[in-house]
């Protein structure tokens, strides 16, 4: 389930301070296409508005927010089975048989930390209803014929670490591949979908992870940047601002450019970044300010 990411390079770590308005200390002057610093900060609080209202219309507090849609594939399609993948994709299915109901109207998140908290369930049929959600349109993709399903669990990112969530499996006509999909109530779930993104537009760098103490104000964030430092030729250093709210705290990435840039390598790794909060970070949610999108968080000891 973890993301690949490209090589770790070592980074000289700068962070900034702020406030819960999202004031920075030294932030860099804007490269030529960029956002200016008001800006980011601008789409940082759009998009806490959003989360704070998505939180509001699931009951408001700490909720189950999975990063990504949560679920797996278990084994590989066959090769006669190979357009089975754009079906898939589509969220094409078609039961040919009674799915079951769960035996109990609500089930346990737990974290890897030991907490838990208490999820309403939703049957195997209405479960399928997320794949398609989820997929993008596919004209002529022959439906996935579903035969069963059973109650299982599954392993998931969330905005606070990894946790283990009842799931059904489901058993598919013509291959020996399973679906595995949550069957928390959706509702029960933040849902924020992502705000467009054109490639065309100035460039916003957007973070894909990020890891904090139980009880701690220091965020650190990961991200896909330049290989090398700002010390040399093409190289980049870059610093964090932390955006917050009571429900999340979106972070902009600002870089630090070598003097001289020149033509450089189409070459990225990955680079960390720290900020302190203003508070403790707690069970609130990190965002990317590109798209408004939640990033797998780790909570450490």
């Amino acid at each position: 389930m973890r993301r690949c990411l490209l090589a770790t390079t070592v980074l000289l770590l700068l962070a900034g301070c702020h406030t819960e308005s999202g004031t920075d200390v030294g932030s860099p002057a804007p490269a030529r296409g960029d956002l200016s610093d008001e800006q980011l900060r601008q789409q940082a609080r759009a998009v806490l508005d959003r989360y704070d209202q998505a939180v509001r219309r699931s009951g408001g507090g700490p909720r189950f927010v999975p990063v990504g849609p949560p679920q797996q594939q278990l084994g590989d399609w066959e090769l006669a089975n190979g357009r089975n993948k754009n079906s898939l994709a589509a969220g094409e299915f078609a039961p040919v048989a009674d799915l079951p109901t769960p035996p109990h109207p609500t089930g346990s998140v737990i974290w890897n930390d030991g907490t838990r908290d208490t999820v309403p369930l939703v049957g195997a049929e209405a479960t399928l209803a997320g794949f398609r959600a989820d997929g993008a349109r596919c004209d002529g993709c022959p439906p996935l014929r579903v035969t069963g399903a059973r109650l299982t669990t599954l392993e998931v990112e969330t905005t606070r670490g990894d946790a283990t969530v009842p799931a059904w499996e489901y058993t598919l006509a013509g291959t020996a591949v399973r679906l595995v999909r949550a069957a928390v109530d959706p509702a029960a779930t933040v849902q924020v979908p992502p705000l467009p993104w054109d490639p065309n537009s100035p460039s916003v760098q957007r973070i894909e992870k990020a890891t904090t103490q139980r009880g701690g104000r220091t965020l650190t964030v990961s991200f896909t940047g330049a290989p090398g430092p700002g010390s040399e030729p093409c190289g980049v250093d870059y610093t964090a601002e932390a955006v917050q709210s009571v429900s999340a705290v979106a972070v902009i990435v600002h870089a630090h450019p070598h003097s001289r840039q020149g033509a450089c390598p189409d070459i990225g790794a990955e680079r960390i970044a720290t900020v302190e909060l203003a508070r403790e970070m707690g069970e609130r949610a990190v965002l990317e300010v590109q798209q408004g999108q939640p990033v797998p968080v780790t909570v450490t000891r």
